[in-house]
């Protein structure tokens, strides 16, 4: 099956590595990335994510003074007519301490995590494999892609 039949009519909630990968082009994975992005922008797969993955896509760009970049981040994550993204919110808080008491997860892995929890997404896309031991959502790594 390909990338259109497996993710089709699906949500997935995107972490921040994948994101990077994706609009700076320095991966193994833009092929994948780029077919993947395709079907949301083509509305066959909804994104998902959250303001901290603003924050941290955001910051590299700002120390560095590539404005522009930085603006191009936002603009994807605020405008993109397929791509959700939340704000931290108690629930989630609440859910991301649970994650972090049960899997020992750091706190932005927790908060990401239990955002896409929290907001019934199908999947959680990332590139970190040890978050593969969470079991409330669905852990797709890049390489499964």
């Amino acid at each position: 099956m390909g990338l259109k039949e497996n993710y089709s009519g699906k949500t997935i909630f995107i972490d921040t590595a994948p994101l990077i990968y994706y609009i700076e082009g320095h991966s193994v994975y833009n092929e994948k990335l780029r077919a993947f992005i395709e079907s949301v922008d083509d509305g066959d797969v909804i994104l998902q994510t959250s303001v901290l993955t603003l924050l941290e896509v955001l910051v590299q760009p700002i120390r560095l003074k590539r404005l522009k970049l930085a603006h191009k981040y936002e603009t994807i994550l605020t405008s993109s007519p397929n791509i959700e993204i939340y704000d931290i919110d108690l629930e989630t808080s609440r859910r991301a301490a649970e994650l972090r008491a049960n899997y020992n997860l750091k706190t932005p892995d927790a908060l990401q995590i239990a955002m896409g929890i929290e907001k019934n997404a199908n999947s959680f896309l990332t590139n970190d494999y040890e978050l593969n031991r969470v079991r409330e959502i669905h852990i797709l790594t890049l390489e499964e892609l």
